[in-house]
C-alpha cells in the first residue's frame, strides 16, 4: 500500500478527471491520497472530493501563491471551517500553509511581511484545534522554523523537501516528516537524493504534488498520483531497500503524523 502524501486533484489541469485518476491511482494500489486546499475558493471543492472519491482525505489552508489575491477576512472563513470539518471523518489537518520566497512577486518587503502573518495566524488555528500541518517552505526553511518555534505545533509534513540535512533534522526534532516526489527522481537532484537515501526512513513521507514536480520520465507533462509506484521504485534503489518496505514505512509515517488519516487507515 502507499500513500500519496500531497496531490492536487481538484486542479484545473485535470480537467475534472479527479475520480478517473483516483481509480487509475487505486489500481496501482495507491490507497489514500490527501487533498491540500490552497485558497478559501477550494474548501468545498477538495471536501466534496474527499466525500466522494474512496481512500481520499484533505486539509483546508491558504497556499503561501495564493496569499497576494487573500483579504483579512479568508483567515475568520477558514477558522470556521476548521471548526465546521472537525465532525468530518475526511478532514486530516491545514494545509497547504507556509512561505514561499522563490517566486519574485511574493519577496518584496510588503508581501514577505504579508505572508508571514497568513503564516503565522494560521499556526494559531491549527494549533488551537491540535491538527497538524502540511507545509509549503520553497527557498524559506529558515523563516519557516523559526515561527514554528515560536508557534508550536502538533507536527505535520515539510512538503517537498528542499533544503539542508540540517534544516531537514529541524523539522524533524519538531515533530514533522519531510515530503519526497518528483523532484527525487531526476539524477541531477543530488541534494535531494542524498537526503532521500541517508535520513531516517521513518522521517520520510512519499507524494507527488500532481498536477505539478513531474518525475523525471514524465516531465514536462502534467503529473498524476498514480506515478508514486515508479517515485517509490527511485527512493528504495537510492536507499537500497526492498519496495515493500518503502512502501510500509512510509505509509505508516504519514499515518502517524496525520492521525485523523490513521485512523481510518486502520479500519
Amino acid at each position: 500500500m502507499l500513500v500519496d502524501s500531497h496531490c492536487h486533484l481538484d486542479a484545473a489541469e485535470f480537467d475534472g478527471n479527479a475520480s478517473q485518476l483516483a481509480l487509475q491511482a487505486a489500481e496501482r494500489d495507491v490507497r489514500w491520497i490527501v487533498l491540500p486546499a490552497v485558497e478559501v475558493a477550494n474548501f468545498q471543492t477538495v471536501a466534496e472530493l474527499a466525500a466522494t472519491l474512496p481512500g481520499c482525505v484533505y486539509t483546508l489552508g491558504i497556499h503561501p501563491l495564493y496569499v497576494p489575491q487573500a483579504q483579512p477576512e479568508d483567515l475568520n472563513q477558514l477558522r470556521s471551517a476548521v471548526d465546521a470539518a472537525m465532525v468530518d471523518e475526511r478532514f486530516v489537518g491545514m494545509g497547504e500553509i507556509g512561505l514561499d520566497f522563490f517566486v519574485p512577486e511574493l519577496t518584496t518587503d510588503a508581501m514577505r511581511e504579508k505572508q508571514i502573518h497568513f503564516y503565522v495566524e494560521q499556526l494559531k488555528i491549527a494549533r488551537e484545534f491540535a491538527l497538524p500541518v502540511i507545509l509549503h517552505v520553497r527557498r524559506s526553511q529558515d523563516t519557516v522554523l523559526k515561527h514554528l518555534r515560536r508557534m508550536t505545533v502538533v507536527g505535520g509534513i515539510a512538503h517537498a523537501f528542499n533544503g539542508s540535512e540540517q534544516q531537514a533534522q529541524a523539522f524533524i526534532t519538531l515533530g514533522f516528516v519531510l515530503g519526497f516526489g518528483g523532484a527525487m527522481t531526476f539524477p541531477r537532484a543530488l541534494q535531494i537524493r542524498r537526503l532521500a537515501s541517508q535520513l531516517s526512513l521513518d522521517a520520510i513521507v512519499l507524494e507527488t504534488d500532481a498536477p505539478d514536480i513531474s518525475p523525471a520520465w514524465l516531465h514536462p507533462g502534467v503529473n498524476t498520483p498514480a506515478q508514486l509506484p515508479e517515485i517509490a521504485a527511485v527512493l528504495a534503489e537510492l536507499r537500497g531497500q526492498p519496495l515493500a518496505e518503502i512502501a510500509a514505512q512510509t505509509s505508516q509515517n504519514v499515518a502517524r503524523v496525520l492521525p485523523r488519516l490513521g485512523n481510518l487507515m486502520m479500519r
